[in-house]
């Protein structure tokens, strides 16, 4: 029997209808759409959801709910989602078909690449698309498990050529963070006309005026408030009465009415439907098997059937979310502990142990040792499956049934681990409090200090995490050698992130500790070099620490990293150090190795980072478009993954591309975010930015004043950055500025000894030099500069060089270098500074031929990054797999590609394209001498 449905829900609802049908015809037109439906509770969301699902004819419909009782089930909701179409899974790529298989469950392994499920469930997806339109429909998303929403959001994001649809309904008000940025449409209460209307439509007999005008006032228009309420009112109340208004919320009002519905049936039936309430993955065989157990009669279901709240074919629908979780929610703990024994006992132990495990802990409800080493056993399963989301539902509440204290705080410290891995801090925080009132010994005491502090640097970044990791340390020297280095070490790194703002001088502090701490193993792992090169460098000296940290370096470089090595996710601060050694081959490998491997590992928290550090060695590069697209990247997967994007080289690619509008914005905003999260580093970074950008326009005293304060603190790497741009500024406008920042350039440079760090102490000196002297020495910064991987820096060489030629009168010379920097500086997109160099140009009576648009300007930094892979011979599916889209996404952009490059095939592209590095590499050919 089909579920019935009022044909007025949609009363009201024609610009919501309009934007659904516009949906559909997109869909059919082989584009890709998706679409969240906002609203609270029964203001017609699942409505909407059936309208699109009687118009989607001839398309494949796919549809799933998520279920409060569900949340912690990780992948729960998109099991449930993928279960019709994983027939096709057999033609995903393997490494797509085994990650998916172990998400669920279907075969044993590691823990899957979270991206690669993420791009396997993109692929299953456009191979049953490949058949018919696709249109996917799931309804209170509110309620998905997070692995499940984070991924279904990630799909969703990567629609574009797929003629697939998928509709989210979202109850409000929601945290559902997986899904912000995506298209909307907002469901409000239907007008007073309207809801009149539908409350007639339902209404028997005779109702007073003023009782209609109460209802429709109290339901603010909410169409199923409308339908459901009136069953609740006598005769008497309807027919002019005086009922007080109900002060309860909404959705609990519907749910309530649901209820009374329920209630008029027998009770077999009621019973009946909370084991279905139960078992949200809608299983009819699992249904009969439980309820069997129960005792119940096969006909128990039909009277519900008949009253509209559920359908019963294979699978086991209810007419609507609310009236799943009034019959859950009405029910006694006892009888759904009842209730989810029966269903743990009816569940496969062998083709289902997670599931059967979690049933077993909602069923008991007193502490039960077997029942917690069962939960326990299935965490370890579920993280393999499900990452640390998974696993830290299971132990948490195998901590809640332990019935001994110190198991109990055990398995609550374990679960806060797993739940802060999992990225959810103010969680893992309450589970810390239940840790620490059991009884722990020495060494679970120091972890679950490291772990406070660790949550406190992810929830507030401020200066409180540094002295704490410090303190976590000190107690772990003892215990555990090891990890009280790795703890050093993330002490360390929150002082680097907090910088300025530190007023109790903790970086010291940590450094002297670290220094003190026990030697690291033997051989020292990378980590141990860098912990010992970073306390060195910050206790003795930035010279003292150089030859430490080229060894940590240099080990970081040779390293292997086979999974779960401790000093992969460390590549991002090794990448740092590069850049604070003027290291510009480690500065730019590193950058680009940290990004593969975490993009390999499917490292969720840390590729924005990796991505981030890539796209800043590209601008350095001069590669700006590719920088781009690597900002893109990294502030799509934030965006996935519903942390804040870091936007930190987007800052500085703008302040190099001279756009000073948009760098002033993101300093404002920067700067904001800095003093809320406590990151003073970002302060160093919002000055050095501006320090650069007004260089290049040639505001010399304001460059000055910017740059001056990015110096004002020791932030590794960028306050040495900020030293050049003092120094040329302070040319123009301060010499005595400019010569103090040289001293202290000079202090870090010549202990590095690079080709970057005397390119740019070559050109900070001839700068604040005059005559022969400082020709020789801009020659010497060109020489230094050519062989490094910093080409802006060289490009800026050639620019001061040929400024000061033209000073000199020495014109012909002038124009030579001038030119060079014109060309290079407009092809990186230095559009500031290439303007310098015109302007100079014309001073010396050069004619500046305007710039043509260059091939990589027309493309978008995403199809400039699949033309470039297109052009290394990748095929479509593999360049998906690297940039987690599907192939026919892939194919899309290459026809834009094409059709832009006025080419036909990918045999031309890299003719027509050439390689992004193209301007990079021109850039080191020798330049006209002075």
């Amino acid at each position: 029997m089909s579920l019935v449905r009022h044909t007025a829900d949609l009363r009201g609802r024609q610009r919501e209808r309009q934007a659904l049908d516009a949906l559909l015809a997109d869909v059919r037109a082989d584009e890709g759409r998706v679409l969240v439906v906002r609203g609270e509770a029964g203001v017609g969301k699942s409505a909407l959801l059936d309208y699109l699902a009687e118009r989607a004819a001839g398309c494949q419909l796919l549809r799933a709910t998520g279920v409060e009782s569900e949340m912690e089930l990780p992948y729960a909701g998109l099991h449930q989602f993928c279960a019709p179409i994983l027939p096709h899974l057999d033609a995903l790529p393997q490494p797509q078909r085994v990650a998916l298989g172990t998400a669920f469950g279907l075969n044993a392994g590691a823990a899957a690449n979270p991206f690669l499920v993420g791009l396997a469930v993109l692929s299953l997806m456009a191979q049953a698309a490949g058949e018919r339109p696709l249109v996917c429909l799931l309804d209170d998303a509110q309620w998905l498990d997070r692995p499940s929403a984070l991924l279904l959001a990630f799909v969703a994001r990567r629609l574009l050529a797929e003629p697939i649809a998928m509709v989210f309904a979202v109850r409000e008000p929601s945290e559902v963070r997986e899904l912000a940025g995506l298209p909307e449409l907002t469901l409000d209460g239907l007008a007073a006309a309207d809801a009149r209307a539908l409350l007639d439509s339902v209404m028997i007999g005779r109702v007073d005026d003023r009782i209609r005008d109460r209802i429709v006032a109290e339901t603010r228009g909410n169409p199923l408030a409308l339908l459901e309420l009136p069953h609740g009112l006598s005769v008497g109340e309807l027919a002019g009465g005086f009922a007080l208004p109900d002060a309860r919320p909404l959705a609990r009002r519907i749910e309530q009415s649901y209820l009374q519905r329920v209630r008029r049936l027998p009770d077999a039936t009621q019973d009946l439907l909370l084991v279905a309430a139960a078992e949200p993955m809608g299983d009819a065989e699992l249904l009969r098997r439980a309820t069997e157990r129960l005792g119940m009669g096969a006909g128990a279901a039909a009277p519900a059937e008949s009253a509209g709240l559920i359908e019963v074919d294979l699978n086991v629908r209810f007419c609507h979310p609310l009236a799943r979780s009034a019959v859950y929610r009405a029910a006694t703990a006892r009888a759904r502990s009842e209730v989810h024994r029966a269903l743990a006992e009816s569940t496969d132990p062998e083709a289902d142990p997670d599931r059967r495990a979690w049933h077993l802990g909602r069923a008991t409800l007193a502490p039960d040792e077997a029942v917690a080493a069962s939960l326990e056993r299935s965490a370890d399963r579920a993280r393999s499956r499900g990452g640390s989301a998974a696993e830290a539902a299971f132990l948490k509440r195998a901590a809640d049934l332990t019935p001994e204290p110190g198991p109990r705080a055990a398995r609550a410290l374990a679960a806060a681990r797993a739940t802060f891995e999992a990225g959810a801090p103010e969680a893992a925080h309450e589970l810390l409090i239940a840790a620490e009132v059991g009884p722990l010994d020495d060494l679970q005491r120091a972890r679950l200090g490291r772990l406070h502090a660790q949550i406190e640097f992810a929830r507030r970044r401020g200066s409180e995490a540094p002295p704490m990791l410090l303190e976590a340390a000190l107690r772990l020297e003892p215990l555990n050698a090891e990890l009280a280095r790795e703890t050093f070490l993330e002490a360390f790194a929150a002082a680097l992130f907090t910088g300025r703002f530190d007023a109790s001088g903790s970086l010291v502090a940590i450094a002297e500790a670290a220094r003190a701490a026990p030697a690291g193993p033997r051989p020292p792992r990378p980590i141990d070099l860098l912990l010992d090169g970073l306390a060195t460098r910050f206790t003795a000296g930035h010279a003292a620490g150089v030859p430490l940290l080229r060894a940590a370096l240099a080990a970081f470089e040779a390293a292997a990293a086979p999974e779960g090595d401790a000093s992969t996710p460390w590549l991002w601060l090794a990448w740092f150090v590069a850049g604070d050694l003027w290291d510009s081959d480690r500065w730019y490998g590193l950058a680009e190795r940290a990004t593969a491997l975490a993009r390999e590992a499917g490292a969720l928290n840390i590729l924005p980072v990796c991505l981030e550090s890539a796209a800043a060695a590209r601008v350095y590069a001069g590669e700006f478009t590719a920088a781009a697209a690597l900002v893109q990247e990294s502030d799509s997967i934030s965006e996935a993954t519903g942390n804040a994007p870091l936007r930190y080289s987007s800052l500085v690619l703008a302040a190099w591309r001279g756009d000073e509008a948009r760098t002033a914005g993101l300093v404002e905003a920067r700067l904001r975010d800095a003093v809320a999260s406590g990151e003073g580093r970002v302060v160093g970074l919002a000055e050095y930015a501006s320090g650069v950008l007004y260089n290049g326009l040639s505001r010399y005293d304001a460059a000055l004043a910017a740059a001056r304060r990015a110096c004002e603190h020791d932030d590794l790497e960028l306050s040495g950055f900020a030293l050049l741009e003092v120094i040329e500024a302070g040319a123009h406008s301060d010499a005595h500025d400019a010569s103090v920042a040289l001293e202290r350039l000079e202090e870090r440079t010549l202990t590095s000894g690079s080709d970057w760090a005397l390119g740019v102490l070559a050109r900070s000196r001839a700068l604040l030099s005059a005559g022969s002297t400082a020709e020789a020495l801009f020659q010497e910064a060109i020489d230094y500069l050519e062989r490094s991987h910093v080409v802006v820096h060289l490009a800026r060489a050639h620019l001061v060089y040929g400024e000061w030629l033209r000073r000199e009168n020495r014109r012909a010379q002038a124009r030579g270098h001038l030119r060079t920097a014109h060309e290079m500086l407009s092809d990186f997109g230095a559009e500031a500074f290439a303007e310098r160099a015109r302007r100079e140009l014309l001073a010396t009576g050069e004619t500046v031929r305007r710039r043509t648009l260059d091939s990589r300007d027309l493309l978008t930094p995403q199809e400039l990054q699949i033309a470039r892979l297109a052009a290394m011979r990748h095929t479509n599916p593999e360049i998906g797999s690297q940039l987690y889209i599907s192939p026919r996404t892939v194919e899309y952009h290459l026809h834009k590609v094409f059709a832009k490059l006025s080419i036909s095939s990918r045999k031309e592209l890299e003719a027509a394209l050439g390689s992004v590095e193209q301007p990079a590499r021109a850039a080191r050919r020798p330049g006209p001498r002075g």
